[in-house]
């Protein structure tokens, strides 16, 4: 997993930004369950964008995340415990906790992303349930498109209900529509729901990403 602190700290800080700014909106008071994903619109791609984006969902290395210094891995680890703790109320066994929140830092942190944002994505998308699927077909946590598994995988839709291939897939995705939108965190994560522009989703996700914040020291890994 290659270090992406720049894109991180750009990312945590507009994601506190429109947070802000959507709490002081007139519709802040809209709970997430208002807002249900998995309409992502199949578009057509690249043959390089197709290229890479199989590329990044083809390794499947097994999450385990190496640290530079015994100082990252203890705040690792206790970011590890306070999302456990957190999670406890929507997934009662503690194994299936840590398994799930150690597959999303990987996989988040592997594709540049802030963990909290995808906890708070997987919230509002499936409300933490693996074999979740949307009206629309969307598929695990992170409720992917099956189309994703013909577009950029092995085709195998049913494998979209591993754990670490639908995480892999989530924050993969998420970052390529980031990278589309050049870094708009809203326009890409109305992109994700397929309702790109309006606030809805958006207001959703981070709304829920608050509950996952965390101010620990910052995690510096490598695969």
């Amino acid at each position: 997993m290659k270090p992406a602190a720049h894109r991180l700290a750009g990312i945590g800080a507009q994601r506190r930004r429109l947070a802000a700014a959507f709490a002081a909106a007139p519709f802040a008071s809209l709970v997430p369950r208002t807002a249900r994903a998995g309409g992502q619109v199949e578009e057509a791609l690249s043959d390089s964008v197709r290229s890479a984006l199989s590329a990044a969902v083809s390794d499947r290395a097994p999450p385990r995340p190496t640290f530079t210094d015994i100082d990252a891995r203890l705040a690792y680890l206790r970011w590890l415990g306070e999302m456990s703790r957190r999670l406890a109320v929507r997934t009662a066994e503690a194994s299936v906790r840590v398994e799930f929140l150690q597959t999303l830092w990987y996989e988040s942190k592997r594709a540049g992303l802030d963990p909290g944002l995808m906890l708070g994505l997987v919230q509002v998308e499936s409300g933490f349930r693996k074999y979740a699927v949307s009206s629309a077909g969307a598929r695990g946590y992170a409720q992917v498109m099956p189309f994703w598994a013909r577009q950029i995988g092995d085709g195998d839709a049913a494998g979209l209900f591993r754990m670490q291939t639908n995480l892999r897939f989530g924050c993969v995705i998420m970052r390529h529509y980031l990278d589309q939108e050049r870094g708009d965190l809203f326009m890409a994560l109305g992109r994700y729901n397929g309702s790109r522009g309006r606030a809805e989703y958006p207001q959703a996700v981070l709304g829920a990403s608050r509950r996952w914040d965390y101010r620990g020291a910052d995690l510096k890994a490598s695969a």
